[in-house]
């Protein structure tokens, strides 16, 4: 398989989850399961295309890229309205969190693939790139939250994530049972 399948295998995957984590009821909780999806997909571009990954530079990347976050974070305040409020914003979050995601691993994968590193980035080229891919990304997304096995992933997933959280699975535990349930999707 070429870097670029396994990129777009990779993209794919966490879109999935970020769809998934977008309709996580609690607000802002949602927005920070995306964050750390997008930093998990940064992460394995990176080991994918050889690059030395650094935590604090993919924070960087994310919040340089999602500056726009401003709009996720009102889907996600919409959802402590009872009813209907909910519901909007959970499906609204969830669009936008996977459209987001695949909009960072879309400019990563172009760096990446280009020979970049985690320190030489060009912000503005990136943006202009996200601004492009995120609306591409909204079509991915919309996919995605239809996809009913991807649903049934997305519960078996909250489920170890609780697990995980509880102390009953260790950590690698979880990501491996979560890379083997996202290549179902």
């Amino acid at each position: 398989m070429s870097n670029t399948t396994a990129a777009d295998t990779v993209i794919r995957q966490h879109v999935y989850w970020s769809v998934g984590a977008g309709l996580v009821p609690v607000p802002l909780a949602d927005f920070v399961a995306v964050t750390a999806v997008q930093l998990d997909l940064i992460r394995q571009l990176c080991t994918l295309y050889g690059v030395s990954y650094q935590e604090g530079q993919g924070k960087v990347w994310v919040g340089a890229l999602t500056g726009g976050a401003v709009a996720r974070i009102g889907a996600s305040a919409l959802k402590a309205i009872p009813g209907i409020g909910t519901l909007l914003g959970g499906i609204s979050m969830s669009i936008a969190s996977g459209a987001s995601t695949y909009a960072v691993g879309q400019v990563v994968k172009a760096h990446l693939s280009g020979g970049g590193t985690m320190t030489d980035l060009d912000v503005e080229a990136a943006r202009q790139k996200y601004a492009t891919e995120y609306e591409k990304g909204k079509t991915v997304a919309k996919e995605a939250s239809a996809d009913k096995d991807a649903g049934d992933v997305f519960e078996k997933l909250a489920k170890l994530g609780e697990l995980r959280d509880k102390g009953v699975i260790t950590e690698k535990d979880f990501e491996a049972k979560k890379a083997e349930l996202l290549k179902e999707v």
